[in-house]
């Protein structure tokens, strides 16, 4: 009887037709317009409205989920849910978690051409507010997880599709919440997630960037007291002072470099479809007659790519007096730190407080950490090969690079679990940011046929990862 139903599986897989990927494409775009048309900024919407419609269309194929909602103590009359849908699997493996997050950033509604809630299309564009972050990721999670339904794939892992809130600066409501009172529902061996995209430069094909890790903001004020006074009569002890020369201080300073395997995997592949001169700066910098050189040359001219070398600082606020004639009695400034993932913060203290140098300077640190370290992920295991092959299929001819994120992502709450999780995302033109189409910007946009293609993408690489072999 066994014999008969592995048989039965294996031609039951040998023979799925594949997806319809014209009428894929239209139903994706209905449910990504609609989607993208919901206000779930925060603050100034709710996600609500996002889990509800996704709710209702995992129950149209037959996907139940559940919701959980962690009460919201800023504002109790609004409701800020995640949702978990699972398909299951043999068992024979750990599940894959995909994930988007429902909510975006809120927008100034004056300084967008076409209305951030509106999904105009222009152009071979839509347009809105989520359209790169994160609500192609969602709509992607979403596709893939009833695609494999409709396709009847046999799986050796359950796949669990998390639509997750509050990732815009809230992770308590959401992923913090979900690891904290309900991780059996969401513990994977493998995570796919938002961080990553595919690069176009000038209409060619760069890479595919995978993010495998990020840096960690840690935010730290610096205090200076001084004896309050008259402006009339200059003291040394003035508090605005001594914040200027320590932020002086602190601006001026490179922490050491430090690479990981995904920066220095980064930097040797990134090398392979660079310039000649940017390649022989990615290749020199652990030449020890090269690298200061090449380290200045980036803090100057090409400022992310310094920040992937090293724990950064920068100054950000500056607080301080009430009235032209009053010297103050006490002045701060707030930095901004993103930690390298295994950086020893309470040592990380110690060397700013040598670099400032200055005993009326305080550190004080606002609590520690917004999201938890976490070793990176693996680039050698299954999940990141198959990430490899089927970006060849999809993106050919470009290489697939490991990449640290330098800001932040709510995979860092699962990777301190001990998830191995890639951040993956559609094609986008590297002009765009600058532009101001990126993401967080006031015309933000996407491709339609890049959208499309990461749907693609997506299915093929959950079903590979998680489909009986």
């Amino acid at each position: 009887m066994m014999r008969f139903v592995l048989i039965a599986i294996f031609v039951t897989s040998l023979f799925a037709q594949a997806p319809d990927w014209a009428k894929v494409e239209a139903e994706t775009l209905k449910h990504f317009t609609e989607i993208v048309k919901i206000n779930s900024a925060d603050p100034g919407g709710s996600e609500k409205p996002v889990v509800d419609y996704i709710k209702k269309v995992l129950d149209a194929e037959g996907i139940e989920s559940k919701i959980f909602t962690m009460e919201n103590f800023a504002d109790p009359d609004i409701i800020r849910p995640n949702l978990i849908a699972r398909l299951k699997g043999s068992g024979k493996k750990k599940p894959l978690l995909i994930v988007g997050h429902t909510d975006t950033v809120n927008v100034d509604e004056k300084k967008w051409t076409h209305g951030p809630f509106s999904a105009h299309r222009e152009g071979g564009y839509v347009y809105g507010r989520g359209t790169v972050d994160d609500k192609d990721n969602l709509v992607a999670a979403m596709m893939s997880i009833i695609l494999l339904k409709r396709q009847k794939v046999q799986l050796d892992r359950d796949v669990i599709f998390m639509a997750e809130a509050g990732e815009e600066g809230n992770p308590a409501i959401g992923v913090a919440f979900l690891v904290r009172e309900h991780y059996p529902e969401i513990d994977a061996e493998y995570c796919l997630a938002e961080g990553g995209s595919v690069v176009r430069t000038a209409g060619t094909l760069k890479m595919v960037s995978v993010q495998t890790t990020e840096k960690i903001p840690a935010g730290v004020r610096l205090v200076a007291n001084g004896v309050a006074g008259h402006g009339s009569v200059p003291l040394q002890s003035n508090a605005v002072v001594h914040i200027a020369q320590a932020v002086a201080k602190v601006a001026a300073w490179q922490p050491p470099m430090r690479l990981n395997d995904t920066t220095r995997t980064y930097f040797e592949r990134l090398a392979t479809v660079a310039t000649p001169e940017e390649r022989a700066r990615y290749n020199g910098l652990l030449d020890p007659e090269k690298t200061d050189a090449i380290q200045a040359w980036m803090a100057a001219n090409d400022p992310r790519h310094n920040s992937m070398l090293r724990t950064s600082v920068s100054p950000n606020i500056i607080k301080a007096g009430y009235r032209r004639n009053v010297i103050p009695s006490e002045a701060e400034a707030t930095l901004d730190i993103r930690a390298l993932p295994d950086e020893d913060l309470k040592k990380f203290d110690e060397q700013l407080r040598s670099v400032i140098n200055d005993p009326a300077v305080k550190i004080v640190r606002d609590g520690w950490a917004s999201r938890p370290g976490a070793a990176p992920s693996s680039l050698t295991n299954e999940a990141f090969k198959t990430i490899e092959a089927v970006a060849k299929k999809h993106y050919p001819g470009v290489p697939t690079i490991p990449s640290m994120s330098t800001g932040a992502t709510d995979m860092a709450f699962l990777r301190s679990k001990g998830m191995q999780c890639y951040g993956i995302g559609p094609m986008i033109d590297s002009e765009d940011g600058p532009k101001g189409f990126g993401a967080h910007s006031d015309q933000e946009r996407i491709l339609e046929s890049s959208l499309y293609t990461f749907v693609k993408f997506h299915y093929d690489l959950v079903e590979e990862l998680a489909k009986v072999k």
